[in-house]
Order: structure tokens, then sequence, then C-alpha cells
């Protein structure tokens, strides 16, 4: 049943509960609601379309800069503190929209759609309105410039991987971009300029990375860097004629490497200027931007210390769930975390640290991925027609991002779903925990979710492509789960000790991130605890607290968001019986991504829906 479907019976439904009211009522009723969800979706469809002309570089991404749009595929986003300005203005204006619409007037999935929007809007508002530093909306990120936020990692890293080179006009367009990218870094360095006279910039240890990052970007000859191989490489495939790869190795040399040499001096002074806390409890009004950061990505008002508390409860339990099987495997001495940690150690889990044994490690992820794929219709009655494939995190950004990230397709096709995993070494990525990082990142968690959404032809387009952490997150988890009761792990131990120890991690994640930004812990203690806790390598969980200190608050949304879609899934079954589909709850993916919140009601309503019709 799609989504339309189900509001469409779940209103009837109720109606039949209720008085019936004269046909002619009724009709005009309808009426009435029709017109002002259309309203709704030409307002909401014009939201999408500014923002979309203001991001050029997301209008890439998407596939959507052709026709009209195509002049944004020679244009970069605005990384300028203008820009963040006129961003907000965009969002008050449009939140001040959204609130001339009555819900009581709407049907419930056009109802819906105003409750998710809004709240992202007024988020974002707030918290662009209370702080004046970083970026505090759907994600709060305190500096501008660290290992993982900045045009220099950003947009090299855009124009290799999206910005397409298929034609004379695709080749220009890159180097316009690239013409335009010194004045993104000079952006960037402005605004971190006039937050560091606010004392906010980066801990010392946030600086070396970033430093490290800068000077590998500049360390080349032009012409051997990133920026102009990538054109030269893929021009020349294409059979494209002309001086593309001269002209963006002059662009290089003349204006980019001088921007970088610009933010490198001043991030060099920084350092000198730094201090070692991790959390943002140090930075002006930081108690209240951590609150506001849980906020955001959890779409709950959780406390630090509830949060706290709740991640030393589940890291108990989860202890108590792998003793049985790490027991099972002769490993009886020890925590929990030191026996996965040996169990990091033995080569027989290990691929070579090598490229062949990188590439061995990714073509086994790629195969999985399609057993998995060949499973969902179990448990899916509508699947993604994007598909999702396994790569290497690009080696010039590795040393300062995630452990695996998904990055969707776009919505012309025109390339499928990548899920990216760091082997900056392989010993970061031992073998019994790689399915459960696919289950996560690729299917059927990220990509299935996602992409269900952003195919969904019932769900407005600025709905499709908004994300809210812990409903993205938590499903990921969720579907971690969800691939261990479809069998996925059977005859397989250790795997099934890799999705526990997946479920430690994020459990640990709710204390050591609390820890830092409320309790003030230091970088030292939160590593140590994670280390101790999940038994996962030091540089990869170093690279992890590294992670929690510049995107506060984040790395709590997986497990509050897991627990809520455990919890409903539960309640809906008891609640259904042996009526309860698994393939139908699942379809409210359908809906696309929401707060919690209105998650919890979404789900209790279909719910009680099935209750009435069955």
């Amino acid at each position: 049943m799609d989504r339309r479907s189900f509001v469409v019976s779940g209103t009837a439904l109720a109606l039949a509960g209720g008085l019936v009211r004269p046909a002619a009522a009724q009709r005009s009723a309808a009426a009435a609601i029709g017109a002002e969800d259309a309203r709704l979706q030409k307002t909401l469809q014009g939201f999408f379309d500014v923002q979309i002309a203001a991001s050029p570089e997301n209008a890439t991404e998407l596939g959507l800069d052709v026709g009209r749009l195509a002049g944004l595929r020679a244009r970069l986003d605005d990384y300028s503190a203008r820009g963040r300005a006129q961003d907000l203005a965009m969002a008050r204006r449009h939140l001040a929209a959204l609130r001339t619409f009555d819900p009581a007037r709407l049907s419930p999935a056009a109802a819906i759609d105003r409750e998710v929007v809004e709240y992202g809007l007024a988020n974002m508002v707030a918290g662009a309105e209370r702080f004046a530093y970083g970026s505090a909306g759907r994600r709060y990120a305190p500096y501008v410039l660290t290992q993982l936020t900045g045009a220099y990692r950003n947009v090299p890293d855009f124009l290799d991987t999206k910005h397409p080179i298929a034609s004379a006009t695709d080749a220009a367009g890159y180097v316009a971009r690239l013409g335009a990218f010194p004045q993104a870094l000079d952006d960037d360095l402005a605004r971190q300029k006039a937050d560091a006279a606010r004392d906010v910039f980066a801990p010392d240890y946030i600086l070396d990375t970033t430093l490290k990052l800068l000077h590998a970007l500049r360390a080349k000859p032009a012409a051997q860097t990133l920026l102009v191989s990538s054109l030269a490489t893929r021009a020349d495939q294409a059979g494209l004629p002309g001086r593309y790869a001269a002209e963006a190795e002059r662009i290089v040399a003349a204006q980019v490497f001088p921007a970088l040499d610009r933010q490198i001096a001043f991030i060099t002074d920084l350092r000198a200027r730094a201090v070692h806390d991790a959390g943002a409890w140090r930075l002006p009004d930081g108690e209240a931007f951590y609150a506001g950061a849980l906020k955001a990505a959890t779409t709950t008002t959780m406390s630090a210390d509830e949060i706290h508390a709740l991640g030393l409860e589940q890291v108990r339990e989860l202890e108590a769930r792998l003793d049985p099987i790490l027991r099972g495997q002769g490993m009886t001495q020890g925590s929990a975390g030191e026996r996965l940690a040996a169990l990091n150690k033995d080569p027989a889990q290990l691929y070579p640290n090598t490229d062949a044994g990188r590439a061995e490690l990714v073509a086994f992820l790629n195969r999985h991925i399609q057993v998995v794929s060949a499973r969902l219709p179990e448990a899916f009655s509508t699947l993604p027609q994007a598909s999702v494939e396994a790569k290497r995190v690009p080696e010039f950004i590795q040393a300062g991002a995630p452990g695996g990230y998904y990055e969707h397709a776009p919505l012309d096709g025109s390339r499928p779903a990548t899920y990216f995993i760091n082997l900056r070494d392989t010993f970061d990525r031992p073998k019994f925990g790689l399915k459960t990082l696919t289950h996560h990142e690729a299917t059927p968690g990220h990509h299935l979710q996602i992409s269900l959404a952003l195919e969904s032809p019932n769900v407005p387009m600025i709905r499709r492509l908004g994300g809210y952490s812990a409903y993205t997150e938590g499903w990921a988890l969720y579907a971690e789960q969800l691939a261990d009761e479809m069998g996925l792990y059977e005859g397989d131990p250790l795997g099934r000790a890799g999705m526990l120890q997946s479920f430690l991690f994020r459990a640990a994640r709710l204390v050591v991130d609390t820890g830092m930004h409320a309790k003030r812990w230091s970088r030292e203690q939160a590593t140590d605890y994670l280390i101790g806790t999940t038994g996962i390598a030091r540089g990869r969980s170093q690279g992890e607290i590294d992670r929690y200190t510049v995107w506060p608050g984040q790395a709590t949304s997986y497990k509050v968001g897991h627990i809520v879609w455990d919890r409903l899934r539960s309640q809906a079954k008891a609640a259904l019986g042996p009526r309860f589909d698994l393939k139908q709850f699942h379809d409210v993916l359908l809906i696309g991504a929401m707060p919690l919140t209105v998650l919890e009601k979404v789900v209790g309503e279909r719910t009680q829906a099935q209750q009435r019709a069955t």
C-alpha cells in the first residue's frame, strides 16, 4: 500500500466510525482539502526550486543542473558569511509562508509534509539566530575549518566525483568552478577569522589533521593535483579537444595555491593559540550550543545526562549479549572489549594492508551487496531502482574522513549510489565487521531507505532530500538488526559478533559524545573509553573521537534512533498480533524521513488504521 492510498483509506475509516455527513457536505470538504493540499504542494515545490538555485553543487549531485538550470554547472555554492545570511533570510521567509497553512484544512498526508518541513525550518532558524559562529541547523558544527569541514576538503572531491565530463560544456563548467574555488577558500577563511576573534576555532589536534590535509593538497605540482588530473583524464576519455587541463593547471598554480597558502598560514597561527579541550562546553554559550546539537541530532528533548545514562545502560546490555558468542569461539578471558581487540589482531581477520588487499576487501563488499539485494523481497514490498556500489574513500581525504559513509545516486540515474569505506589502514576494518558495515551503509540500510524516499512520487521534492539523522541513522542501525533476523549471519558467529560490536560502538558513542561535550572529558579519556569498551583499533577510534569533536551531538542519533525504530515495530507487532506484516511496516519508508516525534505519530496512526481494517 503506498502513502497516498494509506492516508486516504485511513481518513475514510475515521469518517466511517463517526457521524456520516451529507454527500454534498463531504464533497465540499474534500474539495476544500484538495485545494489547500494543492496550494501546499505548490509552495513546497517553490521552496525546493529556490533552494536548488541557491546550491549549484546540490543541483549537480542530483542531476538537476540541466535545461533552465544548466548554468548552475559552472558555479559553486556560496561559502561566504553573506551567503549564510541569505540562507537564513530564505529560511525565515519559507517558515513564515508555511505557517499560513492550517493543518486542519489539509489531508493527513499533506499535514505530515507541512509538519516535517516546518520542524526542519524552525530548528534551522532558531539555531542560526542563537549562534553567530560555525553552523547550527540540522547538523551543528562549531568550526569552519576542520578535517571534516571546509571547501578545501569538499570542492576537490565534488569536482572529481560529482561534476560530469561528457561534453565541452561540462569541461568548461569544470574550469569555471575551479576558477571559483579560490573565492570559496577565501570565504571560508574570512568566516574562520571572524569566529576566531570570538575564540571559536578547533582544538589543537583537529588543527593538526586539518593542516596535514591542506599541505597534502598543496604539496604536489599543479599539474599533478587531483584538481587538474581529474579533468585531464576524463576529458581525454570523453575525446574532448582543447586546452582544458592547461587552463586548470594555470588556475591552480596562480589562484588556488595562493588561497591554500593563506589558509595554511592562518591555521598555523591558530595552532599556536589552540587549546586541547575537546568539548563544546568551552565555546561561547557552549552548553546551549550542545543542547541544540543534541536536539537537532536526536529530534528529541533528551538531555545530555539522560543520553549519557542510556549509553551506559546499553553498553552493559550489549556486553552481556556478546559474552556467550565470544565464549563459543573459545574467547573466555577479559572484557568484551579486550576480547574483540584480540579478535581484531587475528591475521585471519585482516586483509593485507596493500592496494591489492584493499581491492580484495572492496570486492567482498560488492559481492555481499548482491547477496543481500537478492534477499530484500522477503522484507520489503518496494525496492529502489538505483543500484549501489562500494568504493574506497578517496586517498587525498582519507586521513580526516569517517570510517564509512553513503552518497545517494542522482535523480537522473547517471551514476549509482556509492558506499565509501575508509581504507587508510585495513587493520581498522577486520573481516568480522564488514557485513554489518555493508548492511548499515548500503542495504538494507542507508541506500534502501534514502533511495526509496528519493524515488517516491508521493513525497514533495523538498522532503525527498530532507534528512533527519536520528531517523536515517536509526534506520541504518535497525537494518543491521534486520539483517540478522533475516538469517544473513547464519553459520557466521563472528559476523554476529561484528554486528553486536557495531551496536556496542553506537552505545559507547552516547557515552563519549556527552562525556566530551557536557562532562568535560578529554580527547584521551574519550578515546580510551571507546577502545576499552568496543575493542575497535586505536587508529579508527581516534578518528571517531575527532569526528565527534567537530560534529557534536551527531553521534548520539544512531542508538537513540534505533531504539525508537525497534520500539515502534514491537508496538505494532503487539497491537496487530498475527496480522502484523513486516513488509507493510517497512512501507513507512515511502513517506520519507521525518523527526522521531513525527515518526512515532505516523506509525501509531498506521497501526490503528490496520487494526480497524481487519
